[in-house]
């Protein structure tokens, strides 16, 4: 039990840290708390609403891990480096192609609830 409240207490500190300190994460959390009432008409059924929720919490997860390499790397190399940037926009793309999965998954619901589907 001392363990889960552990990674509870690391988790919520994570959350706040880059919440402070990235656009990006506040952005996405924004979207997210929006995203939790307009989704519930806009969704054909439970399982999609689930859907659609998860799929935005996934971007921000992908977020959190792009940050935290982006992090890591600013705090081990020095200057500018290439190879660095290459992997930035690694976790950059990861990013984004989350994003089009979210954009997807809301898209097919929303044509499923208006039966177009």
């Amino acid at each position: 039990m001392k363990r889960l409240y552990t990674a509870a207490v690391n988790s919520l500190r994570g959350i706040r840290c880059g919440l402070r300190r990235e656009a990006a994460l506040r952005e996405e959390l924004i979207a997210l708390a929006a995203a939790v009432p307009l989704a519930v008409p806009m969704a054909p059924t439970w399982t999609w609403y689930v859907a659609m929720i998860a799929a935005l919490l996934a971007v921000l997860s992908v977020e959190m891990l792009n940050t935290a390499i982006e992090k890591l790397a600013d705090h081990t190399t020095e200057g500018r480096h290439p190879e660095i940037g290459i992997i930035k926009d690694y976790g950059s793309a990861a990013v984004f192609f989350m994003l089009c999965v979210a954009v997807l998954i809301w898209i097919a619901a929303v044509i499923l609830r208006l039966g177009r589907f």
